[in-house]
């Protein structure tokens, strides 16, 4: 097990040192997805409404404003994305099947409780 600064165990994924119960995750993502969507809805009002945009700004919106606000309200959001290698292909090991011989033979015949096979040599 590899420790990482005391912030993280890096062994099969990365693991909090300090578990949190299913309640408490929970209670986190619904948090982050409210805060994710109170900034889009507040952006979303600020270009909606030209005061607010104005006091965002400071005063007075520039001619070529190119601001977040105007950026996300006509959609002018470009994400980039990293190239990435494709990955190189695995040399698969082909296992041939073998002949296998076994010594006992499977017995066709059912014999009735508390019965044996004949014995060969007494």
């Amino acid at each position: 097990m590899q420790k990482w600064r005391g912030c993280c165990f890096i062994e099969a994924g990365m693991l909090m040192p300090i578990p949190l119960s299913r309640r408490t995750r929970g209670h986190i993502f619904r948090v982050t997805g409210a805060v994710a969507l109170f900034v889009f809805l507040f952006m979303w009002t600020a270009e909606i409404c030209p005061p607010l945009h104005e006091w965002l700004h400071g005063g007075a919106i520039p001619d070529d404003d190119d601001c977040p606000v105007v950026a996300i309200a006509t959609g002018h959001v470009q994400v980039d994305v990293a190239p990435v290698q494709a990955p190189e292909p695995v040399n698969v090991i082909e296992i041939t099947p073998r002949a296998e011989v076994t010594v006992f033979v499977p017995s066709e015949k059912v014999l009735p409780n508390e019965r044996a096979p004949p014995l060969f040599f007494a």
